[in-house]
């Protein structure tokens, strides 16, 4: 009788019954990249058959607003279309200095190069683009418009490196609705271009052969476990492990007293472990997105951010995520937010926040807050002194953000994690979802720790450490043009995979 699997990730082909299905390109998973992968594999000839746990596709990207950050190669055609230009170079200047030495430079330039074209691949779907921008600061596009700023572009030290453009493209419609309507075009024209989807399809473990090649996949379809064969290669696209309590205390366990697990229910990390058990490296697992979102309205911007010492520690015109980065390395992640009267409007962003402290001066508001004595008072007067000739030498928040605080009365605002609660959350804290996962090169091979290729495996999406490897340097449309664009890398990649023998 054969010995139970000592790895439960991944059997022997060798001992696998008779095959239930098979295929030339098995994907596990269809969200934005399994869905994207799927399609590129089919038009490339190949047979492809797409395995979904839940009951329908759509995963994480079909919850985004499905921003896409797209351009370089002079500009994407919407960019252009509304007089804008985009080098190649300047989107690789900026997207360097985003992930610094985490970042992957020869996956940020195949995706400089390529982002352009595959905004036009988009677009082909049927997804609906406006030839509008929007070009205040915001966190979700409400309005129509299809272009906007979705990261540090305009802040500092970016703002030196590169030339601020807006990248985030996001499919027009009033509301937060881009993701579920980019999914739909791109599902109906999966399945409308001939590629097989099973849902209620739970992948249970890769099968590999004695030489190391993948060779399929076990999965349970209505309640019966089934060996399912792939001739040429299975994608992993199975999302991040967002919602896996134990490999968050594993890896990222710093994250877990303020952070707020966001994803859906299936982020579990099945296909990382699958890919581990497999041979594949893991890379970048510490590292999480963080959102503290305190605007808008945008002119929350003019206040200061400052810690439990009433120190800055940021400029304030950063986006949402590398706040959120900056804010995670304070004491016990006590931030707060210093207004005046005339900046102070309360939002959705606001609600639940304790307000640590009001008064007629900032010497009332300090003590009423338990700062330490002067220590407010200093960094305002300093931050003031410089205000007044619209600089800022400390953080150099742009000068279009700087002005004295100096029409009372006063109010700090705490957004220390146990005073933030999300309406997309269940619980306090910022906002979170994973940046690591398995390392592959840019076409979706999924590569071991010596750095050889697994054969017959490919990962992409969050089951993969992708473009974005920090939330310091994070801008939203990212994870999605990341699991999008080298979603199609990798179906292209395994439809060409030489096919196994036997």
């Amino acid at each position: 009788m054969p010995q139970p699997a000592i790895n439960p990730w991944v059997r022997r082909f060798e001992e696998a019954d008779t095959p239930h299905l098979s295929a030339e390109v098995v994907i596990c998973g269809y969200g934005g990249a399994g869905a994207c992968a799927a399609l590129e594999a089919r038009r490339a000839g190949a047979d492809v058959l797409v395995l979904e746990r839940a009951a329908g596709g759509g995963g994480s990207t079909a919850m985004s607003s499905c921003e896409m950050y797209l351009g370089g190669s002079g500009g994407t055609r919407l960019q252009r279309d509304i007089g804008l230009a985009d080098s190649t170079e300047n989107m690789i200047a900026y997207l360097q200095e985003c992930f610094g030495s985490q970042g992957d430079e020869e996956r940020i330039r195949r995706y400089a190069e390529g982002a352009a074209e595959h905004f036009d691949w988009v677009e082909a779907l049927g997804v609906p683009y406006k030839r509008a921008a929007f070009l205040e600061r915001t966190v979700v596009p409400l309005s129509d418009e299809s272009l906007l700023f979705t990261g540090n572009e305009r802040a500092y030290p970016f703002n030196r490196i590169a030339e601020p453009v807006p990248r985030g493209h996001v499919p027009s419609k009033e509301g937060d609705e881009g993701g579920r309507m980019f999914m739909q075009a791109l599902m109906a024209t999966v399945e409308a271009e001939g590629v097989r989807i099973q849902a209620n399809a739970r992948v249970l473990a890769l099968l590999q052969d004695d030489t190391g090649r993948v060779r399929g996949v076990v999965a349970k379809i209505d309640g019966t476990e089934c060996n399912i064969l792939a001739s040429r290669a299975v994608i992993l696209s199975a999302g991040g492990f967002i919602m896996n309590r134990a490999m968050l205390e594993r890896y990222a366990p710093e994250v877990l007293p303020y952070g707020e697990p966001y994803g859906n229910q299936w982020d579990m990390g099945d296909g990382i472990q699958m890919g581990m058990a497999a041979g594949g490296n893991i890379i970048n697992m510490n590292e999480c997105f963080l959102s503290f979102a305190f605007y808008p309205p945008a002119k929350l911007t003019y206040g200061l951010l400052v810690n439990s010492g009433g120190q800055r520690f940021i400029n304030e015109d950063a986006y949402l995520a590398r706040l959120g980065h900056h804010a995670a390395q304070q004491r016990k992640q006590e931030v707060y937010l210093l207004v005046q009267n005339e900046d102070y409007e309360p939002t959705m962003y606001m609600e639940s926040r304790r307000m640590a402290g009001t008064g007629d001066s900032i010497a009332e508001v300090e003590g009423e807050a338990g700062l330490p004595a002067g220590a407010l008072q200093a960094t305002v007067a300093y931050y003031n002194k410089h205000a007044e000739h619209n600089e800022d030498p400390l953080f150099h928040k742009a000068a279009e953000w700087v002005k004295p605080l100096d029409k009372p009365p006063y109010a700090l605002i705490s957004y220390s994690p146990q005073d933030v609660q999300y309406q997309l959350g269940d619980g306090p804290g910022y906002l979170m979802f994973t940046l690591g996962g398995l390392q592959v090169q840019t076409t979706g091979e999924v590569l071991s720790p010596a750095g050889r290729v697994i054969p017959g495996l490919f990962a992409a999406g969050r089951t993969a450490a992708g473009l974005p490897r920090t939330s310091a340097g994070y801008a939203s449309g990212m994870s999605v043009g990341d699991a999008s664009f080298f979603g199609r890398l990798a179906g292209c990649a395994a439809a060409g995979h030489v096919k196994a023998e036997g």
